[in-house]
């Protein structure tokens, strides 16, 4: 089609069936099956996240993202996280394909779930996991150590990831710990983090 490779996509808004994207710096509004003169065609899209695929790439995206690499050379992989009122790194993600909010916790040793947004994602954690018990902020509690197939951050994706389900309503936002934070590199720029997928 002789589009050009497209080197900066940040998503600016979203809504069911469009998305505000900033491509190179020009604002697009993408509509479902409609490319930009760019080639960037968006696939979905509702309020919380779009997949868009540039180059016979697809990605999901949440509000804010900003990917700033070639997408027909992807050594880059990354997820810009922005600090929040309260100094803290949220963001949206995804665990096995399921929309989730999560929060940067370095002092995790495993993402943490409890157990009301374990079973809305479906995680069979009783039957599959393992029973452990787990220190936190208010004591210890029972939980239990499971593998979740897929966890997405911005751009970044791992499988295979270690994770604890802990009894009960807290953590009220999963806790994105160790079990993959261990597999980026972290770059505090002070009101964002910046992680890249180690290659």
């Amino acid at each position: 089609m002789g589009v050009s490779a497209v080197d900066q996509l940040r998503v600016m808004a979203l809504f069911p069936g469009k998305a505000m994207v900033s491509v190179d710096g020009t604002n697009r509004l993408l509509k479902v099956g409609k490319p930009s003169p760019e080639g960037v065609l968006l696939i979905s899209a509702d309020s919380r996240e779009a997949v868009i695929e540039v180059d016979g790439r697809r990605g999901t995206y949440s509000l804010g993202s900003h990917i700033q690499s070639r997408f027909s050379a992807p050594s880059s992989v990354e997820a810009k996280i922005w600090r929040d009122g309260k100094g803290s790194f949220k963001t949206v993600g995804s665990i096995n394909g399921r929309t989730v909010n999560m929060v940067v916790d370095t002092g995790a040793t495993s993402i943490a779930i409890n157990s009301v947004q374990a079973k809305r994602l479906g995680l069979q954690y009783r039957l599959s996991g393992r029973k452990i018990f787990v220190d936190t902020a208010s004591g210890r509690t029972r939980g239990h150590a499971i593998t979740l197939d897929r966890v997405r951050v911005g751009d970044i994706e791992f499988r295979s990831v270690g994770a604890v389900v802990i009894d009960g309503q807290f953590p009220t936002e999963v806790l994105l710990g160790m079990t993959f934070l261990k597999r980026v590199k972290m770059e505090d720029q002070g009101e964002m983090l910046i992680l890249r997928a180690k290659y």
